[in-house]
């Protein structure tokens, strides 16, 4: 299956605002609202599709991938590039995990020719934690923010 990055735009940043993910990973949930279509369209979102333009996920880059209260913790005070992704609850659990995340790292590199990236993951999301690992990413900051644990995890290119 061949993927495209393209700009996010609000109809796909709309879309992704519908994405209901099932207990646990509703902690991935975004609320419908002006301010979260902001965060989305202001911020270095771009939306990540199939060969037939349908969408399937997202990435976003810099602070927009960070936890903000990670900052206060210095869980980012390491000089690195950050990145996030979401992939349509609709495909998630079902194996495709790997070849998407392995195209984004791959246009991650080519268009950023970075020599590291960091990413930070719940760590109750263990099958996250699972492929980060399997793509080389190693652990590096834990830090809690109420009741929710994280992790940053590191890869070198």
């Amino acid at each position: 299956m061949q993927l495209l990055v393209r700009d996010m735009t609000e109809e796909y940043a709309k879309q992704i605002l519908t994405w209901k993910y099932e207990a646990p990973y509703d902690f991935y949930n975004n609320e419908e609202s002006a301010e979260s279509l902001t965060e989305l369209l202001e911020n270095p979102y771009y939306a990540v599709l199939n060969q037939d333009h349908e969408l399937l996920g997202f990435l976003c880059i810099g602070s927009a991938a960070q936890v903000p209260f990670g900052s206060t913790v210095g869980a980012y005070n390491e000089d690195l590039q950050d990145i996030g992704i979401g992939m349509d609850p609709a495909i998630t659990g079902q194996g495709f995990g790997t070849p998407f995340f392995t195209f984004i790292l791959s246009y991650i590199q080519e268009t950023y020719q970075l020599d590291s990236i960091r990413l930070t993951v719940a760590k109750f999301n263990q099958r996250a934690i699972h492929l980060y690992t399997k793509l080389g990413f190693v652990k590096k900051v834990e830090f809690s923010r109420n009741t929710t644990e994280f992790l940053t995890m590191v890869k070198h290119f």
